[in-house]
């Protein structure tokens, strides 16, 4: 019985749970969640007052294709939003959709305006019948209503601009050297290359080893050609080890190697 009886007694003396670590613990949970609540609070009632309406669009930039009217629109086109509200990204990407804008910058100018900043292509070269290329090699207008005169004609399939700019960059960096200059480079569906120069001869350089053909003609052709020009219809460097000759007189054709050349 004694035993029993010390086991009650013991049941009877512990200590009551100590809750008061856990009840401090969300009270302060509690009030970091009041503080965060009251941080949004003010957060949206200072975004609320400070999106003022938009009144004001600055445009600036040296821009001759498009007009200020045009890109103001554009702008415009996406309110009502507040200087705070609206979405830049979404406004650049529709400036930079119109034709002859290379890029367009974007900045808000508190209290109720929007900067554009905006620059325009710069077109290097005629593409094909109406395209454009910029100074990238980039075709940024494929329907061109005026295609500048003075520009370089270069052509070939679809995809191969940057190939074809990068091709005449490098032809005419060596024909400068000599004296000669490009008007034109074209690139065939089946992958020959053909140059016009400024003094109306054709160089047709086919589809095998075209840059070593230029620097054959530019080496051995040009002084040949440099002083009769005038005469001379077309440059054909299709030959394995030669070149031929075309003159207004086709009697006088000079073939410098009798080998079949690769069309």
């Amino acid at each position: 019985m004694s035993v029993i009886s010390r086991r009650r007694t013991n049941r009877r003396k512990r200590k009551p749970h100590d809750w008061s670590p856990v009840i401090r613990r969300a009270t302060r949970g509690a009030r970091h969640l009041v503080v965060a609540s009251v941080l949004v609070a003010v957060a949206v009632a200072l975004l609320f007052l400070l999106d003022r309406p938009l009144s004001r669009v600055t445009i600036d930039g040296p821009f001759q294709r498009v007009t200020a009217v045009q890109l103001e629109a554009i702008v415009r086109s996406h309110l009502p939003a507040g200087v705070l509200s609206a979405d830049i990204s979404d406004i650049r990407k529709s400036l930079s959709a119109v034709a002859w804008v290379d890029r367009a910058g974007v900045k808000r100018r508190w209290p109720d305006a929007l900067h554009v900043v905006i620059a325009e292509q710069q077109p290097a070269a005629r593409w094909g019948d109406s395209g454009l290329l910029n100074t990238r090699g980039e075709l940024f207008l494929t329907d061109a209503r005026h295609l500048p005169a003075e520009l370089p004609q270069l052509d070939g399939p679809g995809g191969s601009e940057w190939l074809v700019a990068q091709r005449y960059l490098w032809m005419r960096e060596r024909l400068l050297a000599v004296g000669l200059d490009l008007a034109a480079v074209k690139l065939d569906a089946r992958g020959a290359w053909r140059a016009l120069l400024t003094n109306g001869i054709e160089v047709r350089l086919g589809r095998e080893e075209a840059d070593k053909r230029i620097e054959l003609f530019v080496e051995i052709v040009a002084p040949i050609i440099a002083a009769r020009s005038g005469e001379v219809t077309y440059v054909d460097m299709r030959y394995s080890n030669g070149f031929a000759i075309g003159w207004h007189d086709a009697a006088s054709t000079i073939r410098t190697a009798k080998v079949t050349p690769d069309a």
